[in-house]
């Protein structure tokens, strides 16, 4: 059953025009710095949840076709949200088409049986000519299922949920993701790998694979490790990647198509992590992967092991070959270690026509100007900047989105939030589309209030172009040291 379409939008609209209703929004000077497309709407009203709040995306990009995923609207303070909703372009970023996954909750249409969903992301099987967008099904408070919903007409619509593997009485499934073997001459081209945690079995890692398109799903023999937060990535050669949060950051590798994995392999023993100011919800340092044409992975997190005192975090990456031996951590220089700015949440992307020494990297976060803000004083910005050069050099920060106040936004039981991870892909022109979570509202997001909120996903309309690299990666010398790392001391993040 294909899901509703909500409507249809055009990037080039929005540049030439002031805005086309609620849909598209030229962004004012005063808020973002480039001219921003919304691309969703929230059409849900019960007041169990908060409304017109759309977090945590996730994006994928394959020829001309990029999908976002991510919480639609009607966001639960105590997890989850009423369905998942999904943006798609199929001409470069110019249009989109966007609505809700069909099946899924009870308040999906057609309805399905899960009381809420969380944590989508999205990957693309050629073999098959499938899109996928994986999501935890939650049964009351708990996770309880990672469902996997499929596209066979380019993600414009969208098939009732698969299972991927539905949990026991002691489950408690969280922070699922799903990555696909594009490469046509890899012995497992397209097959698909999903990753969760089990938080009612110690954040248990789990894996599965599929190799019909995500049709049928297999488990996967994985190492007994306590994780969280997980993101795949495939090789050219076939061989599986995923940088994941555990002690430290660490990865696990499968070289057989996804039968097993072994490791773990470390990529940083310890995460400095600040908590950002104001009771924000800020990712405690999950990463973020993505992978090159040559299929070097590049992993980043916050931390801040280069401030005195860990007193802000900057976004900081390491880099693998073979997913195994990592580079040292190096800072990417969005500003310097004295600019007393707090950076969270990164998105990085990666165009995949691009490797090694001319990788083109693009990464999207947010950032507070003041670190030492407080709730009331917070202003939340949504930043990006990229790199042309493999990341040796990056470009000066871009604001896409913000400032932005934490009472606009919602409430939940780990604080303000606009998601735990955000994203961004490229089209083939090389034009970058970070995808963020943008309130405009000035008022208090308010739990039931249906019009009291106004948080919804936005992209840069057209996408934004290839911006050189002005300022090199330095040796910049750790000034805080220990783990402060704190995701699976939290226990679930849906």
């Amino acid at each position: 059953m294909a899901a509703t379409r909500f409507g249809s939008i055009s990037a080039r609209a929005v540049v030439a025009t002031a805005a086309f209703g609620i849909t598209v929004a030229l962004a004012a000077s005063a808020l973002a710095a480039v001219p921003l497309i919304t691309v969703g709407q929230d059409p849900y009203t019960n007041t169990s949840s908060y409304h017109q709040t759309q977090v945590e995306p996730d994006s994928y990009s394959y020829g001309s076709t990029i999908v976002f995923a991510y919480q639609g609207g009607g966001r639960f303070s105590d997890g989850g949200s009423d369905n998942v909703g999904w943006a798609t372009s199929t001409d470069n970023g110019a249009t989109w088409t966007f609505g809700e996954l069909p099946s899924t909750t009870v308040y999906a249409t057609p309805t399905g049986t899960w009381d809420r969903i969380s944590d989508p992301s999205v990957s693309y099987d050629p073999q098959d000519n499938t899109w996928l967008i994986t999501s935890l099904a939650i049964r009351g408070t708990s996770g309880k299922a990672v469902l996997a919903s499929r596209s066979t007409d380019g993600g414009l619509t969208w098939q009732a949920p698969v299972a991927v593997s539905v949990g026991g009485t002691s489950s408690f499934y969280d922070k699922s993701w799903v990555a696909c073997d594009t490469t046509a001459t890899s012995p497992f081209f397209g097959n698909c790998y999903v990753e969760w945690d089990d938080n009612g079995l110690g954040n248990a890692l789990r894996m599965s694979r599929s190799t019909d398109g995500g049709l049928t799903w297999a488990m996967s023999a994985a190492p007994n490790a306590s994780v969280i937060g997980g993101q795949p990535v495939v090789q050219p050669n076939g061989t599986v990647v995923m940088p994941i949060s555990a002690a430290g950051i660490q990865s696990f590798v499968s070289s057989n198509g996804g039968a097993s994995y072994t490791g773990p392999f470390t990529i940083s023993a310890t995460v400095s992590d600040h908590v950002a100011a104001g009771g924000l919800r800020d990712g405690g340092g999950l990463p973020s992967a993505e992978i090159d044409a040559s299929g070097k992975v590049y992993v980043v997190w916050q931390d801040c092991r280069f401030r005195t005192g860990c007193s802000a975090n900057d976004i900081v990456m390491s880099t693998s070959t073979d997913g195994q031996t990592w580079t040292p951590v190096v800072r990417i220089p969005i500003d310097t270690t004295t600019s007393g700015r707090d950076h969270f949440i990164p998105g990085i992307g990666v165009d995949h026509s691009t490797s090694g020494a001319s990788a083109h990297l693009g990464l999207a976060f947010y950032m507070y100007p003041n670190a030492s803000c407080t709730t009331a004083t917070c202003k939340l910005t949504g930043g990006f900047i990229e790199s042309l050069d493999g990341g040796t050099t990056w470009s000066p920060m871009v604001r896409v989105v913000g400032p932005m106040l934490l009472k606009t936004l919602p409430n939940t039981t780990l604080g303000y939030m606009v998601g735990d991870y955000i994203s961004t892909s490229f089209n083939t022109a090389g034009q970058a589309f970070p995808v963020f979570a943008r309130s405009q509202s000035t008022q208090t997001c308010t739990l039931g209030n249906i019009t009291s909120c106004n948080e919804f996903m936005v992209t840069p309309g057209g996408g934004l172009s290839p911006m050189a690299g002005t300022t090199r990666v330095a040796d910049d010398p750790v000034l805080s040291t220990g783990s402060a790392h704190r995701p699976l001391l939290l226990g679930t993040r849906y």
